[in-house]
């Protein structure tokens, strides 16, 4: 008696629960019929968001149209840009098509009931649909089918940069949109008013950039799986070099400027010009450094502003040089100068002593052939004719006739070559007052530092 109690109790517990589930399931279709008007509640009813529209019929078209909200960074050393974006999608849906003139205004969060094209972004890094206050969807329904689809989407995407001519450049990025999994049998991709389909760009101001050129192009991603519907759109950025004068070119430009004046302090004066040409190399340096450092690291670019910092450091070192060689010439110069003195001394002494060996020498051979001409003559008893000399009118002393000269020996006439072939090549490169070296660089530096400076910008803003 007692169990047949229990189980009737148990029996109608559950019976109760039961009726409970059934209220709260029948109060959650009220509610779920209160949230969704008559109109969208009939729309939706036999709806499969599974299957795209015009399923057996062809593909469907999708238009699409960008609003540039901002481009917020551009980055040459990780090659990218972040940008945020409005991106509006447009297509026709015939299992959407109700009575009436107006269009239904949905809450975003109702994409989930609806086929929406699985469009993603091309080359994008990172990628996020912004959510404050509620997710940034936009959900439009037209009475002949036509849904608009809009998001507020921040991304970055990879821009392949050309920097060889830094910070005199032009960038072409794209914003490349891509069906992910339907082909072009399925789904096609076309701008809905062309070129006019991207706005904000004219009233976009950037940091270091000017957006010169806008365009859009279609074509097709073809990929192992298939070809798949494609949308371009190219944006050309020229960057502003205001900027890059004012931090870069004008301080090394002084800074070369500043090795000048060196020139004009006497070479007597040697820790004032060392202390500027060091100075000023150090300078160069930190000053190449930091421009270095908001740039990549990439072996691949010779930038244009590296071979300008390039050529201001070749010419502040090289009037550091300047002064090392006008300093050995001023010191060989003083030291030639004695030594050139002290070599005329003895080449005057040298020719004297060589004159007088010669000179003797002469003498002797002359006298001994006088005495074995008598010799032989008194033997021979054969008379002498004897001729008187022109400075004794008288004839009382007598005078042989000199014999021819004899040549000089052929090592003299070769040491005289040689000496005078060594004066000549040290001639050629010997300068007369090393002082002068000081006052021709005080011409050729500026001169050459304004030509190198016309070819420079000419090339790389014209070619």
């Amino acid at each position: 008696m007692t169990l047949s109690v229990s189980g009737g109790t148990l029996l109608f517990t559950l019976l109760l629960i039961s009726r409970l589930l059934e209220n709260a399931l029948l109060n959650a279709e009220v509610k779920e019929g209160e949230i969704l008007p008559p109109t969208i509640h009939k729309l939706m009813k036999g709806y499969n968001k599974y299957l795209r529209p015009f399923f057996d019929n062809g593909p469907v078209s999708v238009g699409m149209s960008l609003d540039i909200a901002s481009i917020d960074t551009i980055s040459e050393i990780n090659m990218d840009y972040t940008a945020t974006i409005f991106l509006r999608q447009r297509w026709t849906d015939e299992r959407l098509v109700f009575q009436g003139n107006k269009s239904l205004s949905l809450d975003g969060r109702l994409v989930e009931l609806l086929w929406v094209p699985d469009t993603f972004i091309v080359d994008s890094k990172k990628s996020f649909l912004h959510d404050i206050t509620v997710e940034n969807r936009l959900i439009r329904i037209f009475p002949n089918g036509t849904v608009l689809y809009a998001l507020r989407i921040t991304t970055t995407v990879a821009c392949n940069m050309d920097l060889t001519k830094y910070p005199m450049d032009k960038q072409t990025c794209t914003l490349q949109l891509e069906s992910w999994g339907y082909n072009i049998n399925d789904l096609t991709f076309h701008w809905t008013r062309g070129n006019e389909s991207v706005s904000g760009l004219d009233t976009l101001k950037l940091a270091q950039y000017t957006v010169e050129d806008h365009y859009t192009s279609v074509s097709e991603a073809i990929y192992e799986t298939g070809h798949y519907p494609k949308l371009v759109f190219h944006f050309e950025l020229k960057r502003s070099i205001l900027y890059f004068i004012l931090e870069t070119y004008v301080p090394s430009s002084l800074l070369v400027v500043l090795s000048w004046v060196s020139f004009w302090i006497s070479q007597s004066s040697v820790p004032a010009r060392i202390c500027i040409g060091v100075t000023t190399v150090l300078t160069m340096t930190t000053l190449m450094m930091g421009a270095r450092t908001s740039l990549p690291n990439a072996n691949c670019f010779i930038k244009a502003i590296d071979v300008y910092l390039g050529i201001c450091f070749s010419f502040i070192f090289g009037a550091l040089i300047e002064y090392a060689v006008a300093h050995f010439c001023t010191l060989t110069y003083s030291e030639s100068m004695y030594g050139h003195h002290m070599h005329d001394t003895f080449d005057d002494e040298m020719n004297g002593i060589i004159t007088t060996i010669a000179s003797n020498s002469n003498r002797a051979k002359r006298r001994k052939e006088a005495n074995a001409a008598a010799n032989a003559a008194g033997a021979n008893a054969a008379p002498v004719e004897i001729a008187l000399t022109p400075s004794s009118p008288s004839g009382s002393e007598p005078r042989l006739e000199a014999p021819p000269e004899v040549p000089r020996h052929w090592c003299f006439t070769v040491l005289a070559v040689l000496r005078k072939v060594l004066r000549r090549a040290i001639n050629c490169c010997h300068i007369e007052n090393p002082h002068y070296i000081d006052n021709y660089s005080r011409v050729t530096f500026p001169l050459s530092f304004v030509v190198v400076n016309l070819l420079y910008w000419t090339y790389y803003l014209y070619f």
